[in-house]
């Protein structure tokens, strides 16, 4: 526990809110920049001392459910309560949280790409919103049911999933698959969607336990640079950008190819046929 700097933090978000900010009134005798030591302690639900005492880096060692109460007492972003946990000496608790709908920031951005594929999906990958190129490429995919929504069930379930990349990239994609499902259940919980896939390609997929018995993980799950196939235009090589949203629960997935390829220019043909079919089958 850092405590001279834990203390400093505090007094100088506590002097960065006004009364107004948590909806108290300003008062004709207010002389305090910011908000009073008593009015931080009543919104967090603790005894104004004890506050004190942290702010004077005399007080124990605060407890995680203290910081919490702490940080949304001084409306601090998840970065700001992250910070003050580790003064702490504590682990920052998690900021994934599961939700299906779609982060409206992440929607905007998706809403203005119109000549790339691009998609939004969760932190158990399931897609929520795609572009037009992006169905092109992949499929129809926000509308499948569970647990076939999330592509790493499919990756392991479906052979059709594997198409979407040259054979010699499967046993790579096997590894980013399970690793990226394990860092989900971290997040996520015994009672949570990753859990609940773990238990069901525990069950249909011997290749799945035999990579997740490797007991690796996967953060950063997006390769920078890939090659994914279209059932008709082929092998297309494209560069990968990613935008998650705060709580990192959802990322925005950019695919674009170098300019003048020819993988460029099957990501304008995709762009202009949509889901159409090139071909007879």
């Amino acid at each position: 526990m850092d405590r001279e700097a834990l203390a400093d933090f505090l007094r100088r978000r506590r002097a960065a809110l006004r009364p107004a900010d948590v909806g108290l009134a300003e008062g004709a005798r207010r002389r305090t920049a910011g908000l009073r030591r008593e009015e931080v302690a009543a919104l967090a639900g603790m005894s104004a001392d004890y506050y004190t005492r942290l702010e004077q880096q005399r007080g124990p060692r605060p407890s995680e459910q203290m910081l919490a109460a702490i940080a949304r007492a001084l409306r601090l972003t998840a970065d700001e309560r992250d910070h003050v946990f580790v003064l702490a000496g504590h682990v920052a608790p998690p900021r994934s949280r599961r939700t299906l709908d779609v982060s409206p920031a992440l929607l905007r951005v998706l809403d203005r790409l119109h000549d790339t594929p691009a998609l939004i999906i969760t932190d158990v990958g399931e897609t929520l919103a795609q572009s037009r190129p992006a169905v092109a490429l992949f499929g129809e995919r926000t509308q499948l049911p569970w647990p076939a929504r999330s592509s790493y069930y499919r990756w392991f379930t479906d052979p059709v999933e594997r198409e979407l990349y040259p054979q010699r990239d499967h046993a790579h994609q096997s590894a980013i698959q399970a690793g990226a499902l394990r860092a989900a259940l971290a997040d996520g919980g015994p009672r949570g969607a990753a859990a609940d896939l773990v238990r069901r390609l525990r069950g249909e997929s011997a290749e799945f336990v035999e990579v997740w018995e490797r007991h690796e993980v996967v953060r950063s799950r997006f390769d920078d640079h890939k090659t994914l196939v279209h059932r008709e235009l082929g092998a297309i090589e494209v560069d990968c950008q990613v935008m998650y949203s705060e709580n990192r629960a959802q990322a925005l997935l950019v695919l674009t190819a170098t300019p003048g390829t020819e993988s460029d220019e099957k990501l304008r043909l995709l762009a202009v046929i949509g889901d159409q079919r090139l071909s007879t089958p």
